[in-house]
């Protein structure tokens, strides 16, 4: 699918959607919690309809409601049949909290997983199964995982913190089921440390109380009960970034339904706009940016690394010379965004200097261009940006924000956005 977008006056009011992170992690404790619990304002997306289906498969029930998803919980086993496989899709959220999940109920899962999914990291999990004593094989797109129960042969584990704070999560929403608690270790300081604390809070919220120091590089969680609760799913930063940054861009635009005080990562968008020059509003759960001369930035994202689509793309039209770092990990996420990026940028005719780690990007004005999306929702939506203020642009691939926004694109005309869409 094409999304066709000529050049744009940008302006108006959206909700963003909820967040798709807090909407995975409820619903697994739900899942694991003994009794009804409801989501409120859950995200309704590729990723979390994936979530949904697997843990229907390990037997908690999941009624859709018009406001609300409830979820029946406890007593979660692996599928009976052999043959009944739990397809993580192109979650890697869910997979990575599903596995040691898995590994902390009693028999066999097979886990499977879209081809793109099998290009990034896994030797974490197999390290934390390996500590464990938890048997599993891997093949090309499919994980076998032998559960132990929560009999686990050790009750701690020592895992790097400069992976994906995914597989730290996965494992802190498992621990509870651990016959004996477990205590985990990182052995380098952790990155990503606001999504370790979005877990912790998800887990508090279910009754489960997590013991963890200042730099959050040791956490302990005795055996204990997952409690059912009515949960409220706050609106997603990520998704509001992009419209965010069209305010700077063109404005102004509102964005509606975000905590200011959320412990998500990518509320570091504000503090990006602001230090690029951008007027940022904040009033209650509202954020206007008004469009203003961007200049130039050096950020490090290895926080908030999802940002790097938008606020590479609000680089390229800053006066000077941007330098954003701490990229290691963007490059195994659905593309390799750090060349996804590059790429696209200089199709618009931007200056852009690539390294390992780092984009240098000097800022210019765009040019319409055909963008490969690279089937990466985020590289879509960020360069929708550029696209409104310069038109003639062509984004390939344009279904990949079904991921975890499918109304992006109307929500983009609801602000101004002149779009079209060839299937």
């Amino acid at each position: 699918m094409k999304a066709i977008i000529a050049k744009s006056n940008i302006g108006g009011v959206i909700t963003t959607p909820p967040s798709k992170s807090y909407t995975i992690r409820a619903l697994l404790a739900a899942a694991l919690a003994s009794g009804q619990s409801r989501i409120f304002n859950p995200l309704v997306a590729d990723d979390t309809e994936a979530a949904a289906e697997v843990l229907t498969q390990l037997g908690a029930g999941i009624k859709r409601q018009t406001d609300c998803w409830e979820v029946t919980g406890g007593n979660l086993a692996p599928p009976s049949s052999p043959h009944q496989k739990l397809n993580c899709r192109q979650s890697a959220a869910t997979l990575r909290f599903l596995a040691p999940i898995c590994a902390a109920l009693q028999g066999t899962s097979c886990i499977t997983f879209a081809p793109g999914l099998a290009r990034r990291p896994m030797t974490p999990l197999f390290d934390i199964f390996q500590q464990l004593g938890v048997r599993s094989e891997l093949t090309e797109n499919s994980l076998n995982i032998h559960g132990t129960g929560g009999q686990f042969k050790s009750n701690e584990v020592s895992l790097p913190g400069n992976i994906s704070s995914q597989f730290i999560s996965g494992i802190l929403m498992a621990t509870p089921l651990a016959s004996e608690g477990l205590t985990i270790h990182l052995t380098t300081p952790a990155e990503s440390k606001n999504y370790l604390r979005m877990t912790i809070d998800c887990l508090q919220r279910f009754g489960i109380n997590v013991e963890y120091d200042d730099n959050l590089e040791e956490f302990r969680v005795e055996h204990q009960a997952y409690q059912p609760t009515d949960y409220i799913v706050e609106g997603d930063w990520s998704s509001a970034s992009y419209f965010l940054g069209m305010g700077a861009l063109s404005g102004p635009v509102t964005v509606t339904g975000l905590n200011a005080d959320s412990f998500q990562a990518d509320r570091f968008m504000l503090n990006c706009l602001r230090r690029m020059g951008a007027e940022v509003i904040i009033n209650g759960d509202s954020v206007t940016v008004n469009s203003s001369p961007l200049r130039k930035t050096d950020t490090g994202l290895n926080e908030a690394i999802d940002l790097l689509p938008s606020v590479a793309c609000l680089a390229g039209v800053s006066a000077g010379e941007s330098v954003i770092t701490g990229l290691d990990r963007a490059r195994l996420k659905e593309s390799d965004r750090v060349t996804a990026v590059a790429d696209n940028l200089k199709q618009m005719g931007i200056k852009v200097i690539e390294e390992s780690d780092r984009l240098t990007i000097t800022g210019g004005t765009p040019r319409g261009a055909v963008i490969d999306s690279f089937d990466d929702h985020r590289i879509a939506m960020a360069f929708a940006m550029l696209a409104a203020i310069c038109g003639d642009t062509v984004i390939e691939g344009a279904e990949c924000v079904n991921k975890t926004y499918p109304d992006f694109w109307e929500d983009f005309q609801k602000v101004g956005g002149k779009v079209s869409i060839n299937e």
